[in-house]
Order: structure tokens, then C-alpha cells, then sequence
């Protein structure tokens, strides 16, 4: 007996079968003869068996899928003895490591309820997290620092798609999901590819004239924020596609609106507040508000989740500071369409954001041939996590400020100035 989600039909096929092409021939463009490491949602097989035929279209050497499933999660944290929470499957994560050393691409399906824990101990939570991104390391080394050509697509999995529309039968919020995804990943065009060749382009004139500025800091003002982050030396502005280091020009996240680079891990300044829910591993983190001094966030609250969002910000020293500053206008297609999808991936692109933990070496000058050590030099941040949460709004002004403290309008009430 064939397996397929009830949901299937419900999402259309022909869009579909569009975002898979997209995801492999524009997310990665994956090479004739190069593996594909891809992991996804169970109920994501429709999407992922999709994929993997574009790939061996493609000329892929080997295509490996692996799958979570929601009712196998939560078993651990209903049955799994206390001290499993803080291991991880280390040796999955070293081969994936492996794989990518080899030349793998790597594709990640996103989809997952983002209040699937959020029901569940907030330490064990906490400590599983932990565990989970120190055995990731050796694999999102190779993803941050844009080693390998790598992408994230979403499908829409139905507890997803209820939390999103909690008010329409279940079928109803797939379909409306699944039309929001397609929409916000240029899917529901006759040529998805020719119109992700035309945004690229755009995304990259924003980043040429924010590099063109060699602004040493921004300056966030709104409701709830005044926060000066300074840029790292010699960073460098990127939006939409980039290059890898295997040489390989792919769009790591669809959909994306954003330019983003590298903060100065020393020289932050100043309180902020979020503008959006973080959904992260399960958990709703809400109303976040933390103030940084030198760089370092000395203090933390949220409404909902405030247990959770400590546990994140001890995990390593790095994880205080911040590794992104990324802007998008309030106008974007996402923040547009007036949904909030609890999910980082679409949320960030709603919304000027910011990451905690790891910086990317791909958003300095030469990032390339910079060793760790001239990173961190540079005011790189290095973390066993990177996590976006959104601070952006229509009531948000950013100020570009030069090194001889001339300031230029970035953005005003969440605009491009």
C-alpha cells in the first residue's frame, strides 16, 4: 500500500512539482554527479519524492533523505529516560559532515508544528536543544560557512498548517498554507526560475549599495528599541543568491527577501524588542526583550517561553552575542500577505531580523580565505547556534552610521529610504 497524506490533495500538484524543480535548480543548482543529503518532516514525502526525481534529473550522484516524525518526538519527552536528554545522535551528524566534506549538497524541508513542545518540560527541552547543537557542530560548520551549496524549502505539514489557521478545518488550512508558500516562494508563476533570476538581481543592488556605504554601525529606533549594532571589519553585504565555496551559486533559503551581514560580536549596544513570535524547536518564544552591553546580552525577558529563550542564550558563550543583521522592508511579499506562519524561515522575511550565535564567513570581504582566527579578529562571532528573531516593523527607523559618525537614512517606518 502506497503511503500518502490525507493533506495531498488538498495542496496543488502542478505547484508543487514547480518548487521542487525550484529548489533544485535554483535553491541549489545541484551538480551532475554531486550527492544530495536531504531532511524533512515524514508527512513532507510527496514534496521530498518530488525533489529527489528533479535531482536525478539533474544528474545527482546519490540522493539520502531522512525523516522526523512529531508522534516519534514527542514520545521521548512522554517516555525517554531524563538522561537521554542530554545526548544527541552525534554519529548521524558527523556522517552528514562527512558527506558535505565529500562534496554533498545539503536540502532541508521545513514544515514542523512550531508548538509541537510546547507543552513539554522546559529543561528537558533546554538541555535537548543543547545537546542537539553541540553534536551539530561538525555539519552546520560546513553550512555556515558556506563550504557547501545548500537550501531550505517548506511544505505544508496539516499540525502546521492549524496553528497558522487555527479558525478552518484542517483541509482548508493546507490549502491555504500550501497556496502562501507557493506564493511567497515564486512558485505560482508560469516561470518560477526566470522570476527568481529577476529577484536576485534586485536583492542584489540593495547589497551593492549598502556596500558601496561601508557603514561602520546601524541604528535601530522604535517602540521598545534603541539599539546600535556595529558591523564587523571588512564585512559584506549579500541578499539572495550567493557563491559557495564549492563554486556553486545557490539560493540558500526560499522564499527570501532579505540583505544581511555580519555584526560586530563586541559592539552592540542598546535594548530591543521583537516584533514577531520565535517559534524555535517547538517551543512559542514571545514578546522577547533583551538589552546588550559590549556586544553581550546582559539581559533577557519574554511574555511566553522566557524559560526556553535562557536555556538558549547559556548554551555557549557565542550565543549572547549576535552572528546577522538582515533587513527587509515592511512591504515585502510575506509581510504582505498578512500571515503569521510561526516559522523563522517565512517570518524573518517579513521582518528586519537579527541572529543570535554563529556569524556567516561568507558576509566578510574574502570571507573565503579568512581562517576562524582572522574571523573572530574581525568581530565575527562564533556559537554552536544561530537562531533569527524579528525586530522589524512599520514603526522601525534605521540610520546608516559612517565611521566619521555621519549618519544616512537606511530605512523610515520600515521602508527603504
Amino acid at each position: 500500500m502506497t503511503f500518502m497524506p490525507q493533506s495531498q490533495n488538498t495542496i496543488d500538484p502542478v505547484k508543487l512539482e514547480k518548487l521542487a524543480e525550484v529548489a533544485i535548480k535554483v535553491g541549489l543548482q545541484l551538480q551532475k554527479g554531486q550527492d544530495l543529503v536531504i531532511t524533512a518532516p515524514v508527512v513532507a514525502l510527496p514534496l521530498v519524492r518530488l525533489i529527489t526525481k528533479h535531482a536525478y534529473q539533474a544528474g545527482a550522484g546519490l540522493v539520502s533523505a531522512f525523516y522526523s516524525d512529531e508522534e516519534t518526538t514527542l514520545a521521548r519527552y512522554q517516555y525517554g529516560s531524563d538522561e537521554s536528554f542530554d545526548r544527541a545522535s552525534g554519529w548521524l551528524y558527523e556522517g552528514m559532515a562527512k558527506a558535505y566534506a565529500n562534496g554533498a549538497a545539503r536540502l532541508a524541508v521545513a514544515g514542523d508544528n512550531p508548538m509541537l513542545l510546547s507543552e513539554q518540560d522546559a529543561g528537558k527541552v533546554g538541555r535537548a536543544n543543547r545537546a542537539n547543537s553541540t553534536a551539530y557542530k561538525p555539519a552546520l560548520e560546513k553550512i555556515s560557512n558556506f563550504d557547501i551549496n545548500w537550501n531550505i524549502v517548506s511544505y505544508p505539514n496539516p499540525s502546521w498548517a492549524k496553528v497558522v489557521f487555527p479558525d478552518d478545518p484542517e483541509p482548508i488550512a493546507i490549502a491555504k498554507l500550501a497556496k502562501a508558500i507557493f506564493a511567497a516562494s515564486r512558485v505560482d508563476v508560469s516561470d518560477p526560475v526566470a522570476a527568481w533570476a529577476e529577484h536576485n538581481a534586485n536583492l542584489g543592488k540593495r547589497s551593492a549599495w549598502l556596500n558601496g556605504e561601508r557603514f561602520a554601525s546601524l541604528h535601530f529606533q522604535g517602540p521598545g528599541t534603541d539599539l546600535t549594532i556595529g558591523l564587523a571589519d571588512g564585512h559584506e553585504w549579500h541578499g539572495g543568491a550567493s557563491t559557495a565555496k564549492n563554486g556553486i551559486t545557490c539560493n540558500p533559503n526560499i522564499p527570501t527577501e532579505e540583505v544581511f551581514t555580519t555584526p560586530h560580536a563586541l559592539r552592540v549596544e542598546g535594548h530591543v524588542s521583537s516584533t514577531k513570535p520565535l517559534s524555535h524547536q517547538g517551543t512559542l518564544i514571545d514578546n522577547i526583550q533583551v538589552r546588550f552591553e559590549g556586544g553581550r546580552i546582559v539581559e533577557a525577558k519574554a511574555s511566553r517561553g522566557e524559560e526556553v529563550l535562557n536555556k538558549v542564550l547559556d548554551t555557549d558563550e557565542g550565543a549572547r552575542r549576535l552572528g546577522e543583521v538582515a533587513l527587509v522592508p515592511h512591504s515585502s511579499p510575506i509581510s504582505a500577505s498578512g500571515i503569521l506562519f510561526y516559522n523563522t524561515l517565512f517570518d524573518e522575511n517579513a521582518s528586519c531580523h537579527i541572529a543570535l550565535g554563529q556569524c556567516y564567513s561568507k558576509c566578510f570581504l574574502d570571507g573565503a580565505t579568512l581562517s576562524q582566527e582572522q574571523i573572530k579578529a574581525q568581530g565575527g562571532n562564533s556559537s554552536l547556534i544561530h537562531i533569527d528573531w524579528m525586530i522589524g516593523s512599520d514603526k522601525v527607523d534605521i540610520d546608516g552610521i559612517k565611521p566619521d559618525g555621519s549618519r544616512v537614512p537606511v530605512m523610515r517606518q520600515g521602508e527603504w529610504a
